[in-house]
């Protein structure tokens, strides 16, 4: 075989593997996940985590410009070419596409946290209700906690800097509880191409090549408790982005601190109301008249913060991202991180909240 064609073929047989390692989740949850995978992540998270500024948007800086070079060569030389500039496109997907797995992504391919925890995937709509007349009462009274007045939004007074510091607190009192959900070696960074990402509509993601943990820092104050949380979760090597949003729900509420509670439990409340507004819109009515007016304008300030930057990009990059986690095990695309109720309320369903 001429060596040119070793690495697509090699992509072809990287895809016949994930297609057959799937139906294995044990195998990669034993082997991969909670070996491999915690030497490799532990590895990059010592190097990387110290230095002050994203290493891997830098990365992606210049792999865009390279990219955007190389196009511009290859306008110039023509159509001779187009075999060429097609294998060497195939050689860099097919190198990129085996670190992406080595390095992180067959976390994908994992056994499911609801089998892990003993958690049911289904609930009736009565369960949902009773799960969020019970949130309510609870995100109410840590916003009362903490403004001592129904009627205004909560403002968090730290640094972005205080609150990655302070997210560690929550994950050390979750692993107490639970062993597996243990986070050391903290590389939590605000990213570079937070403005980018704020275009794509992205409040942050996990750099799956440096495993760094990167957090918007556009975003309304409010919600950066919860998005650290959720990134911190992705680094632990869950993919799935339900289970990522219960993880980072549950780290945000087991925090010591008041405001880390309260973005966690109002984050959750407006799937639960959504979810909810979707099935039965006159008892989404009847329930939002019992959340406090701040907490409602919290959700307000939200939107409008979205709200400037919707464009046709947005839904350009969900578009594409959907189709991203249809392809790697979430059935459900992008409305997989809203599936995150379904394992609050079954896991809530005989717990105090």
């Amino acid at each position: 075989m001429k060596t040119k064609y070793i690495l697509p073929v090699f992509l072809i047989v990287q895809i016949l593997f994930l297609k057959i390692i799937a139906f294995f989740p044990e195998v990669v949850e034993r082997y991969y996940s909670n070996s491999l995978y915690v030497y490799i992540s532990k590895i990059l998270r010592t190097f990387l985590g110290k230095i002050p500024f994203s290493v891997g948007d830098v990365l992606y800086g210049i792999l865009i410009s390279y990219i955007l070079i190389q196009i511009g060569k290859n306008r110039k030389i023509g159509k001779l070419n187009w075999k060429d500039n097609l294998l060497q496109a195939v050689h860099f997907i097919s190198v990129l596409y085996f670190l992406f797995h080595l390095l992180w992504g067959m976390n994908y391919y994992r056994l499911p946290l609801h089998e892990k925890m003993n958690i049911e995937k289904d609930y009736s709509e009565i369960k949902l209700i009773t799960f969020t007349e019970k949130i309510i009462a609870k995100t109410n009274a840590i916003h009362y906690q903490i403004t001592k007045n129904k009627t205004l939004k909560v403002t968090i007074p730290y640094s972005q800097n205080t609150i990655l510091k302070l997210s560690q607190n929550g994950y050390n009192n979750l692993e107490k509880e639970y062993s597996f959900f243990k986070y050391d070696i903290s590389s939590k960074k605000k990213s570079l191409m937070s403005l980018p990402l704020t275009y794509m509509g992205f409040a942050g993601y996990l750099n799956p090549f440096t495993n760094e943990a990167q957090v918007n820092y556009k975003l309304p104050m409010v919600s950066f408790p919860n998005v650290v949380c959720h990134e911190m979760a992705h680094q632990m090597g869950y993919a799935s982005e339900s289970e990522c949003n219960f993880i980072g729900f549950l780290a945000g509420i087991k925090n010591d601190d008041s405001y880390f509670k309260y973005s966690a439990y109002s984050n959750a409340l407006h799937y639960c109301l959504e979810n909810i507004a979707m099935k039965n819109e006159a008892k989404f009515n009847e329930l939002k008249t019992k959340v406090n007016l701040g907490i409602l304008a919290n959700y307000k300030e939200n939107e409008f913060f979205w709200k400037q930057y919707d464009t046709i990009i947005d839904k350009g990059f969900h578009a594409f991202y959907d189709q991203f986690l249809k392809i790697n095990q979430q059935k459900d695309g992008i409305e997989s991180y809203s599936k995150f109720v379904n394992l609050l309320v079954n896991f809530y369903s005989e717990k105090e909240l």
